[in-house]
């Protein structure tokens, strides 16, 4: 079997409807999770709908098995799932707050990875790209607790690409400035979107990482930062 088989979490949100129709472009076969979603989100033959969310372990194991039931494989997991909390500095940021940040951003990639990892290592090849932020390198004022879920996530990938590295498996995290969504514009209205990084560059970026040119790149943290360096 030729064709690849993609997973892309978080496929119909600002990010991943973006990254699920480059990697469709380039002939993957693309499954698609979220908690809501269906194959009307995209309109395309080589499309799969799977709606699942990743809360646990068991429910990320029950999601990559049907992929794999159906596909026999996946050859890349492209994991956007993530969310963003600020406002609060360190002091005054509440427990709910920070456990929501390291359940959408770190436990949920956590949850993907140790669920998809055994089969790639099965199949000894694979590919991974997470998607991190700048933050996770460069923490400002008032969003510590995205700060330390994305940097947590930044050293999970990495440590899945060393432990990995001897199987076929990459691992890579993009870690990019604020992305130019619909949501991101609705929140910041007077912002600049013109410094923002297009949903477009970071998804010909994981599409490359998937290709055969990257086969010799693990472990890297790859800065996406637009043009408000």
């Amino acid at each position: 079997m030729t064709t690849k088989i993609a997973l892309v979490t978080g496929a119909n949100g600002g990010l991943g409807t973006t990254v699920t129709k480059a990697l469709l472009d380039a002939g993957f076969l693309v499954t698609g999770l979220a908690p809501r979603i269906t194959p009307h989100d995209f309109d395309h033959p080589h499309f799969t709908a799977l709606p699942a969310s990743l809360n646990s372990l068991d429910e990320a194991k029950r999601a990559v098995a049907t992929v794999v039931a159906h596909f026999g494989k996946i050859d890349l997991l492209a994991h956007t799932v993530g969310g963003f909390a600020g406002g609060q500095s360190v002091a005054d940021t509440d427990d709910a707050t920070f456990q929501r940040m390291f359940d959408m951003n770190l436990n949920s990639s956590f949850h993907i990875l140790r669920a998809v990892i055994p089969h790639m290592r099965a199949a000894r090849a694979g590919r991974i790209v997470a998607i991190g932020s700048r933050a996770a390198e460069s923490p400002g004022a008032m969003v510590g607790a995205y700060s330390a879920s994305k940097a947590a996530l930044v050293s999970l990938v990495r440590t899945v690409a060393v432990e990995n590295k001897s199987v076929g498996i990459t691992a890579n995290v993009i870690l990019p400035g604020t992305i130019d969504t619909a949501a991101n514009r609705a929140a910041m209205p007077e912002a600049d979107v013109t410094q923002w990084v297009k949903p477009e560059s970071i998804a010909s970026l994981i599409v490359w990482l998937a290709s055969d040119d990257a086969k010799d790149v693990t472990g890297t943290a790859i800065p996406v930062y637009g043009q408000g360096l």
